[in-house]
């Protein structure tokens, strides 16, 4: 069977569905008693499911924060694992990151790589199976996410309702396979202090990031200054020592100070330039009020140019997963309200987080500082030998001419919510990374290479039983 020219034949109609599903601004939002996450997400959801209807499979909701289209029957399982939801658009983008375009066989909008892309691909390869009648010897579900971005209530809540697939793979990553996934863990160090404000320059409000998971493209300092000239003099010349930009706007009784960064995934934070952490640098070098002094000084003891985990004691190593990782996603400080810094931390196996948060929690109590709103998701690890790893990575050499090994990662994918599930594509060796960027993007031809990948692999394994061992 020539998996490649039957993808083909589908091209169009694929690429009119996922411009469907690309053109609903999906960002997690209000919560409401029929949309927990938020009108979009569900709308996302609810496009896929009426995907499957269309094509004549069995579909399912769950609590309106996930859901599955199904095809096959038998008692076993196999499930592919994607998600609708999308990280805010942001700034800096050269076309509506909500009215996908295709320039030069490259497709652009917000999710079209992480994850609604993949995903598309994935349901393609089920609904290609489907439509050429091939008698499948198990099951296969496309579960369907809507908060992944955020606090995965969609596969918790998925999962206490519906079965645990026997294998699976997630469509949110990069090929070959990705056999193993760091711990990812968030939590707040909020700044508690009965501390007046008072001199020349007092810091009102800071905010910076939106996301924990993200890299934060831009920071808002707005302050109450007696000189606000003076201070312009020092905010131009330390943008230009730090090769950075920004915006100085007088207010009537304040002033806003801007700096603009690089977003970037926050599993991979020194590949973007965070705003926060920057303009931080600058408040630390001026005279400014006590109160703000002392949450810069924690800034300066425990957050700045803290990317491994030192500064908090939890800087670990392991052969293959590499080593802990910190983005500080959210800086927020009020002079008459909440202040804090948001963390989201990556860590391999081998160390013990919870120990290891416990002790940074007593620590930080000298500095004014509570940890609060702590989640841990642990480390996932699937063999790099095992039946799954082989036929994946297998199908995918088919393809393509790559040594590459499979490999574990600093991300998380809804792999790790499976007992035996890996991440599976859909980015390739050469692909530019634009997840969470600005001008977002795939090219189409990946697209189709994808849901070819997809098709055989799935064809393999529901067809030839492939992982009957």
């Amino acid at each position: 069977m020539d998996f490649n020219e039957i993808v083909n034949q589908y091209k169009d109609k694929m690429l009119e569905d996922l411009k469907g599903l690309l053109s609903i601004e999906s960002v997690r939002g209000e919560s409401k008693q029929d949309a927990p996450v938020g009108d979009g997400p569900k709308e996302a959801l609810m496009y896929m499911l009426s995907l499957g209807e269309r094509d004549g499979m069995d579909t399912k909701v769950v609590d309106n924060l996930a859901g599955h289209i199904e095809l096959g029957s038998g008692e076993d399982l196999f499930g592919i694992l994607g998600h609708v939801d999308v990280v805010p658009a942001g700034t800096g983008w050269d076309t509506d990151p909500y009215e996908p375009v295709i320039k030069d066989d490259v497709i652009y909008a917000r999710g079209v790589q992480d994850d609604k892309g993949p995903t598309i691909a994935a349901y393609y390869a089920m609904k290609i199976l489907n439509d050429l009648e091939v008698p499948l010897k198990q099951r296969v579900r496309l579960i369907i996410g809507t908060d992944e971005e955020s606090d995965w209530l969609c596969t918790d809540a998925y999962f206490k309702k519906e079965e645990m697939p026997n294998f699976g793979f997630a469509p949110d990553a990069e090929f070959p396979v990705i056999h193993g996934e760091k711990g990812i863990t968030s939590f707040d160090l909020v700044f508690e202090s009965d501390t007046k404000a008072y001199g020349d320059v007092v810091l009102n409000k800071f905010t910076s990031g939106e996301r924990y998971n993200m890299v934060p493209e831009s920071a808002t300092a707005n302050i109450t200054v007696d000189d606000a000239d003076k201070l312009k003099q020092s905010f131009d010349a330390f943008l230009e020592e730090m090769k950075l930009t920004g915006d100085f706007i007088k207010n009537e009784d304040t002033v806003d100070l801007i700096v603009h960064g690089k977003s970037a995934h926050g599993s991979t934070p020194l590949e973007g330039k965070n705003a926060g952490l920057e303009l931080l640098r600058f408040l630390k070098i001026i005279s400014i009020d006590q109160r703000a002094f002392e949450f810069l000084s924690f800034y300066d003891h425990y957050i700045r140019d803290n990317f491994d985990g030192q500064q908090f004691k939890m800087d670990f190593k392991h052969e293959e997963m590499g080593e802990t990782s910190v983005n500080t996603g959210i800086i927020r400080y009020d002079l008459n309200g909440k202040s804090y810094f948001g963390v989201n931390l990556r860590y391999p196996l081998g160390m013990d987080f919870k120990a290891a948060i416990d002790k940074l929690s007593k620590e930080v109590e000298a500095h004014k500082i509570a940890v609060e709103n702590v989640s841990d998701q642990v480390p996932h690890y699937v063999e790099k030998n095992s039946p799954l790893v082989k036929v994946l990575t297998d199908t995918y050499k088919n393809y393509v001419e790559d040594d590459t090994e499979p490999f574990t990662i600093g991300g998380g994918t809804y792999a790790r919510v499976l007992e035996n599930g890996v991440a599976y594509g859909a980015m390739f060796k050469n692909t530019k990374d634009t997840m969470h960027q600005a001008n977002e993007q795939m090219p189409v031809d990946e697209l189709v290479l994808a849901t070819t990948i997809y098709l055989e692999a799935l064809y393999k394994i529901l067809v030839e039983e492939a992982l009957v061992e």
